[in-house]
């Protein structure tokens, strides 16, 4: 007959959000109030609950994580208004995430090359960089075709 002595190692918890992830849902609904933080707060709480038992972080979903949220919620009984809502606080949480800088944004390259870049920037077709398309009758200028 063996004996064995009890471990005294600890278990390390990991947790599960990044500190900009638990950050995030506090700043978006910062700007609200009342039965519209409410709502916002149940709706960015279903949808954490539902990153987590896919187990993919905040920050790491994917299109089709929404997608499939969605879709599980249709699939629940969920009345096309609810889905819809759940979806436009989702879309303004990533939103504010990546104005505040919280969320690194992938986008394509545009020269053609396949894989992601990582971008803080505008793409670069956005009016922020572009000439005018369109000047005042009687100014006299025209539009560049360069």
């Amino acid at each position: 007959m063996t004996t064995t002595a009890p471990s005294t190692a600890l278990a390390t918890i990991q947790p599960a959000f990044t500190d900009p992830e638990r950050l995030a849902p506090a700043g978006f609904l910062a700007g609200y109030r009342g039965l519209t933080r409410e709502a916002y707060a149940l709706d960015l709480r279903q949808f954490a609950i539902g990153c987590r038992t896919r187990s993919v972080a905040l920050f790491a979903v994917r299109r089709a994580d929404i997608e499939g949220f969605a879709r599980d919620l249709e699939a629940r009984g969920r009345a096309r208004a609810t889905v819809t809502r759940r979806l436009s606080t989702i879309a303004g949480f990533y939103k504010y995430a990546v104005e505040e800088e919280l969320l690194i944004i992938l986008r394509r390259p545009m020269s053609g090359v396949p894989g992601w870049i990582m971008s803080l920037m505008p793409p670069p077709w956005t009016a922020t960089n572009w000439e005018p398309c369109w000047w005042p009758p009687g100014s006299g200028r025209r539009l560049s075709m360069r």
